[in-house]
């Protein structure tokens, strides 16, 4: 389901994804918040229509300003634990990692998830990117599906 939004100019195209921080310092007294500050913390969102014909508003966080957009919550790709990993299955990430020149890095800690829920394996994508994992772990590769709460 679509949600109206203000989000920095930068970001404002079709396709582009970012996870929501929450309110900024400088978003106190601002005559916008509730237009902003919509969505939920922590979620990975994609735009999925930039509003056309708005004006770009003065930001006192975005340098170009902010602009109406259309986003949805995105899926999350990830590394899961290969036991049980499977397209409908449920599944939660396997932990932190400390060594982040690896280049799964970004799926054994993606930005939108956290270590302690689960969720639903929309797709089973194949081996992750590394060569092997440093922690000796059983990984696979998968496309988490966006929550259903919006």
């Amino acid at each position: 389901m679509t949600q109206l939004t203000l989000i920095g100019t930068r970001l404002a195209r079709e396709g582009e994804t970012f996870v929501y921080q929450g309110e900024a310092d400088a978003c106190e007294g601002c005559p916008y918040r509730d237009q902003c500050l919509n969505l939920t913390e922590g979620r990975k969102y994609e735009v999925v229509d930039v509003r056309e014909n708005t004006s770009v508003l003065d930001c006192a966080v975005h340098d170009g300003g902010v602009q109406a957009v259309d986003v949805e919550p995105a899926p999350i790709t990830a590394n899961v634990p290969s036991k049980g990993a499977y397209a409908g299955s449920k599944a939660s990430l396997a932990g932190s990692c400390p060594y982040t020149d690896c280049p799964s890095h970004r799926f054994c800690e993606p930005a939108g998830a956290d270590f302690d829920s689960e969720y639903r394996i929309d797709e089973v994508l194949g081996d992750p990117p590394h060569d092997y994992c440093m922690l000796d772990r059983e990984l696979t590769l998968v496309e988490f599906a966006p929550p259903e709460d919006g």
